[in-house]
């Protein structure tokens, strides 16, 4: 029985792109010249992971070293995850397509408790057992980070190693050891972990045994006194950290599909229900000039047209204006939107404020989180409803069409008044005009509060599913106007994710339970299934209201406390406190040190790049645009192999991406979001290869068709070629164009000549359109189709002649004159020539 290949599981999956690893900028290191190797897995679809900014970096830095090659790996949808088992057929890394138990390192990256259930399947679809004792010499290592790892006793027997902090430096001094201690073909892996437990960040969950107390608490015991507490490794300054300067540009359609520039690390605002603001302290920008470099360097390295600059509170950021007047440039050759973030009132300068008028506009965000400014006060969310009103009221002036609230339900000390306070907010907003007087509409999102580790609220009861089903429905009821959209988290998946975020050890068991049960994608709402969990709970034992939803003593053990993530607890009690008098506690950023434990003042200290009075406005001079004239030239291009993988826009975005990072001047559309003049005559559907294609596009007259086509060439990914350029004049009209042909071979199978008989004896041939307004058009194929010969008993030649606009694919000739099914069209080799 020969072995099912990737490339014949590829045409009979949704999104096939997400599986091919042939984008720009990834790397691809020869295996057997490599001493290490290490796959980066991500929980959750192609499109979530590649969107995230952690896994960029850490394949950067470890892809610098010439001795460790790092590949990436995503949870497979559904329908890939079903032809792998149904073809016994293992998940493979995307830049080698190499099985992942043939790595020497796994490494997941844990940003979501619901994503638990998807580690598993990425397991057993590698035929790696789940559980770290289960697992034996030949087996890679598996290591876990991220914000999840904070308390990682939940999934802990799953993972040899677990890196608490930033993972820059602690993940090449793990991969370091590793090439100490391995002596042969196997890494001695007790001597490995004991090596990398003296590692600052690293957490080795074997070295540390659970019992449960009397009372239903976990207890861990150290194996010895020198390691009994797991400190958060922390990169003092960004300036000195590497950035991933040419970032992997990702195929189909990703969360965030543009270029991601980290300003800014570390949050000190000190929002007490917040856990990013706690675990990623201290505050640490990056200066001025090192942002403009890297970024021009990552905007020349991918060609993006748009980036946005990610940090927990980007409106902090000290040099906002001069970096903004800087990278906001309407007259460029290139138009970059730059993405602006929510803002708050007290940092809407008039310099920021012109700045923002320039700036792309979609949705704008605030989050009060609470409706009352009592509650605010005990979440210690230092913002003001006059400061809402104002921050609103500026926006739609601005130009922002909508508005978007994020609140919770369930807040320590709530009351029903604290409820009500939402909806009054709501109301007044509502009062407030957009530009020109016109209406505005406002996107409510509202969640159930998750208490979490390492915040003053740790020890605060979750509310139960009833009272959060119950809260959240009010406030949709009351909410119920012709100008507002609610959006809620559903509360059954906010006390999964509660009882996982302060669970213990105990919870493994859970996991495996439910995943076996058939539970994946616990975070996308089609495919949860609570009812499951709910089952998998019952058999094991596990009683969610323990870990979730009562109130902890001061004095309990927690199953994280082994977890130094630099916040003192006293710092934890004494907000605690401060939230139920209502006291405030001020951004230490800018005032008093809070005493929260993080620094130590000399290298782990905030770091901020305030410039002077005069250098605010540094870089906010508009360049003049110039003067070019510009040519339509006809580039064709041929799309093969895999390339034939890619949608249109996909390979729309390939093209206009490539024509940037060439650096060749064409013609934008006017308006406020800019595109290149370019246009493609015919869309290709996926799936289908084409040895010649066209595209017109609107260059620099004064540029050479051949360097045109050998720029964009050098740029291109393989499958895409274009073999000729040359100027033209116009455009050809709909049914100017030459006679189409394709070849069409069948895999397995052979065609049906009766059936081709029948068509060529018969006058007519009609087959139902539907569009998407629902109308119905009948098309005679026989005016279309000029020609089709049988040149083998699974070859075909289909001939097509142009008729106006209608357009006509092979698949529906093989659907409807030879009856195949969707999987035999989806095999079936097609060729446009």
């Amino acid at each position: 029985m020969t072995e099912t290949t990737l490339e014949e599981l590829l045409p009979l999956v949704d999104k096939a792109s997400r599986y091919m690893g042939s984008e720009i900028n990834s790397v691809k290191k020869d295996p057997d010249q490599m001493k290490l190797r290490i796959a980066l897995a991500f929980p959750d679809l192609y499109e979530i992971g590649t969107s995230h900014f952690g896994i960029q970096i850490l394949y950067s830095i470890l892809n610098r070293e010439a001795d460790f090659a790092a590949e990436r790996v995503f949870a497979p949808g559904l329908d890939m995850a079903t032809l792998l088992r149904k073809n016994k057929a293992p998940l493979l890394s995307l830049e080698t397509r190499t099985p992942l138990d043939r790595f020497d390192i796994l490494g997941f990256s844990l940003l979501y408790e619901l994503n638990y259930t998807n580690i598993l399947m990425m397991l057993e679809l590698s035929c790696i057992p789940f559980l770290a004792s289960q697992r034996k010499e030949g087996h890679p290592i598996l290591i876990a980070g991220g914000p999840c790892t904070c308390n990682p006793e939940p999934v802990a027997e799953i993972f040899d190693a677990m890196v608490m902090g930033d993972g820059e430096s602690v993940i090449l001094e793990m991969c370091r050891k590793y090439l100490e201690i391995k002596k042969d073909i196997f890494v001695d892996k007790a001597a490995l972990l004991k090596e990398w437990s003296k590692i600052e960040g690293v957490y080795v969950p074997s070295f540390f045994k659970a019992t449960i107390s009397s009372d239903g608490f976990q207890l861990l015991t150290p194996d010895g006194p020198d390691y009994s507490k797991v400190t958060r490794a922390i990169r003092p300054d960004l300036d000195n950290t590497p950035f991933p300067e040419a970032p992997v540009i990702p195929w189909g359609k990703p969360v965030h599909d543009r270029l991601r520039i980290e300003i800014s690390r570390g949050c000190s605002r000190g929002c007490r229900f917040c856990q990013a603001g706690m675990i990623y302290r201290p505050v640490r920008e990056r200066s001025l000039e090192n942002l403009l470099q890297i970024t021009g360097r990552a905007l020349a390295n991918t060609g993006f047209e748009d980036l946005s600059l990610l940090s927990l509170s980007t409106g902090d950021y000290s040099c906002l204006v001069p970096l903004m007047g800087s990278l906001v440039q309407e007259n460029t050759l290139q138009p970059t939107a730059v993405s602006f973030p929510s803002i708050r009132a007290e940092t809407l300068t008039p310099e920021l404020m012109d700045l923002v008028k320039r700036v792309r506009k979609t949705g704008f965000t605030i989050a009060p989180e609470a409706g009352s400014q009592r509650l605010r006060n005990v979440i210690n969310k230092n913002i003001t409803e006059e400061d809402i009103l104002k921050t609103v009221e500026e926006a739609l002036k601005l130009g922002w069409q909508g508005i978007k609230l994020y609140f919770m339900v369930g807040l320590p000390t709530e009351t029903p008044e604290d409820l009500k306070a939402i909806v009054d907010l709501v109301k007044t907003l509502l009062k407030i005009k957009g530009k020109g007087g016109r209406p505005q509409q406002i996107a409510v999102s509202v969640a159930a509060f998750i208490p979490k580790p390492h915040t003053p609220f740790q020890w605060e009861p979750q509310i139960s599913l009833a009272e959060a089903e119950e809260k959240i429905q009010w406030l949709k009821d009351q909410l119920h106007f012709s100008r507002v959209t609610v959006k809620w988290q559903n509360p059954r998946a906010s006390l999964l994710e509660g009882l996982f975020a302060r669970g213990d050890r105990r919870l493994v068991k859970l996991v495996i339970s439910a995943y076996e049960k058939g539970c994946v994608f616990d975070g996308w709402s089609d495919q949860f299934r609570f009812d499951w969990w709910v089952k998998a709970m019952e058999e094991t034992g596990i009683h969610p209201e323990f870990f979730s939803t009562r109130k902890r003593s001061i004095e309990e053990p927690l199953p994280w406390d082994h977890v130094d993530m630099r916040i003192r607890k006293d710092f934890l009690i004494q907000e605690r406190e401060n939230a139920f008098i209502e006291s405030s506690t001020p951004d230490c950023r800018g005032g008093e040190c809070s005493q929260c434990g993080v620094c130590d003042h000399q290298m782990i200290r905030p770091r901020v790049h305030a410039l002077d009075v005069e250098n605010r406005s540094a870089g906010m001079k508009k360049s003049d645009k110039p003067f070019i004239q510009f040519q339509k030239y006809a580039a064709h291009f041929s799309k093969t192999g895999e390339a034939r993988f890619l949608g249109h826009l996909e390979m729309i975005n390939v093209f206009v991406r490539a024509i940037r990072r060439a650096g060749i001047p064409v013609k934008y559309s006017e308006g406020f979001h800019p595109k290149p003049k370019i246009s493609f005559e015919d869309t290709l559907p996926v799936g289908l290869e084409s040895t010649r294609e066209r595209f017109i596009i609107h260059a620099d007259m004064t540029l050479d068709p051949k360097i045109i086509m050998e720029e964009l060439n050098l740029r291109l990914p393989k499958g895409l070629n274009i073999f000729s350029c040359n100027e033209v004049s116009e455009k050809r009209a709909p049914g100017e164009g030459p006679v189409v042909q394709y070849r069409i071979t069948l895999k397995g199978g052979v065609f049906n000549e009766k059936e081709l008989e029948l068509f060529q004896k018969n006058q007519s041939h009609l087959i139902s359109r539907v569009n998407k307004k629902g109308n119905k058009t009948d098309i005679n194929l026989k005016d279309i189709v000029s020609d089709l010969t049988l040149e083998s008993p699974s070859r075909l030649l289909i001939v097509l002649k142009p008729l106006d606009d209608t357009i006509l694919r092979p698949a529906e000739i093989l659907r409807h004159v030879f009856y195949l099914n969707d999987d035999e069209i989806k095999s079936a080799s097609m060729i446009k020539f």
